[in-house]
C-alpha cells in the first residue's frame, strides 16, 4: 500500500468553500465539485489497470458492470471492492463523467485489488427494493465469475455511495427480503439509511418514488430499522459537509449496530469534504479514505481466507 499524501492546501481552501454552502444548494455545490475534480481526475495515473465494460449480470440494459484489474497478473487472487454509485433513486450511473466513478476503482485496481463498477436500475420503474434485488444480482454474478479475472470471491466488500448505500445496507440488513449477502464486507459511504420527506431534504422526490408514497411504511422499509440484523463487519462513513441529515442517519445506524453487538462498528467522518468529493478525490493525491478501507478490509479478509 503506498504512503499517504495530503491533498494540496489550496484544494483544501477549495473544499472548505464549497462545503459552507453545501446545503444551501447541492445541486451547485456538486457541481462545482466535479468541476474541481475534472482535472485532477484527467491527470490521474491510471497505468497498469486495465478495464471490461459492460458485462451484464442481469437482462436489463442497467443491469451492466465494469471490471478493473491490474495487468500484471498476481500469483494468488486478489481481494474484491465493489462499487455501487449514487444519484438519489432517480438518477446516477457507474460512470457520470469521463472519470467519475472510474477513479474509485481504478485506485483500487492500482493498490493490486480487483474492482467492480456496478450500474442498477432506477425509480420509479424499479421501486423498493428493485435497487437490493440488483445489487443482490450483481453480487452473486461478481462471487460466481470474478475469479475469472484475478479476484478472490472469498474477500469481496461492497461499498455503497449515497443511494447505492442505501441499496448495499438493504441487501445486507433486510430481512424482510430474504437476501444472503455474497460479500465478506461491507462500507457505507454518505449513505441513506432512513427513508424521509424532510422539507429540507432536497432528495425527497427520490425517496418518494423509490419508497413510494406512503411516509408511514418508510421506518419499516430504511436500513436503520434494520441494522440489529446486519451481520456482516461494516464502516460508516460520512463527509464533514453532508447532505441534510445523512450523517445523523450514519450515526444512527452505526449506533443501532453497536447496541446490537455490544461493540461499535468503525464510522469515520472525512474533514473538509462533501457528499460528491468523499468519492471524486479517489486516484488523487488523498489516499487517507481509501488506505482505510484497505486496511479495514486487510483486517475483515484475514479470517476469510
Amino acid at each position: 500500500m503506498q504512503t499517504t499524501l495530503l491533498r494540496e492546501p489550496a484544494l483544501t481552501a477549495q473544499l472548505r468553500v464549497l462545503g459552507l454552502a453545501w446545503q444551501s444548494d447541492i445541486r451547485d455545490a456538486g457541481d462545482r465539485t466535479k468541476a474541481l475534480y475534472a482535472p485532477l481526475l484527467a491527470a490521474a495515473p491510471k497505468d497498469g489497470v486495465s478495464t471490461i465494460k459492460n458485462l451484464y449480470y442481469g437482462p436489463d440494459e442497467r443491469q451492466v458492470l465494469d471490471i478493473y484489474r491490474p495487468e500484471k497478473a498476481a500469483e494468488t487472487p486478489a481481494p474484491v471492492f465493489v462499487f455501487v454509485h449514487g444519484g438519489a433513486f432517480l438518477r446516477g450511473a457507474k460512470d457520470i463523467s469521463g472519470e467519475m466513478y472510474g477513479n474509485v476503482l481504478t485506485w483500487f485496481a492500482r493498490q493490486g485489488c480487483v474492482g467492480v463498477n456496478v450500474e442498477y436500475r432506477l425509480a420509479p420503474g424499479a421501486a423498493y427494493p428493485g435497487g437490493a434485488q440488483d445489487i443482490a444480482l450483481a453480487c452473486d454474478w461478481i462471487a460466481a465469475n470474478i475469479g475469472d479475472w484475478g479476484g478472490d470471491a472469498r474477500r469481496i466488500c461492497l461499498i455503497g455511495h449515497s443511494a447505492g448505500g442505501t441499496h448495499a445496507a438493504s441487501y445486507a440488513c433486510d430481512p424482510a427480503l430474504g437476501l444472503a449477502p455474497r460479500v465478506q464486507a461491507l462500507v457505507l459511504v454518505s449513505a441513506r439509511l432512513r427513508a424521509d420527506v424532510r422539507a429540507d431534504n432536497p432528495n425527497a422526490a427520490g425517496v418518494r418514488a423509490y419508497f413510494g408514497e406512503d411516509s408511514a411504511r418508510y421506518e419499516a422499509l430504511s436500513p436503520s430499522a434494520h441494522a440489529a440484523h446486519l451481520r456482516l463487519p461494516v464502516m460508516v462513513v460520512n463527509a464533514e459537509f453532508e447532505n441534510p441529515w445523512l450523517d445523523v442517519y450514519g450515526l444512527e445506524f452505526a449506533h443501532a449496530v453497536g447496541v446490537a453487538r455490544g461493540a461499535a462498528p468503525l464510522h469515520l467522518t472525512v474533514a473538509d469534504h462533501n457528499h460528491v468529493s468523499i468519492m471524486a478525490h479517489f486516484n488523487t493525491q488523498e489516499q487517507w479514505l481509501g488506505e482505510q478501507m484497505l486496511q479495514f478490509c486487510a483486517r475483515v479478509f484475514a479470517d476469510c481466507r
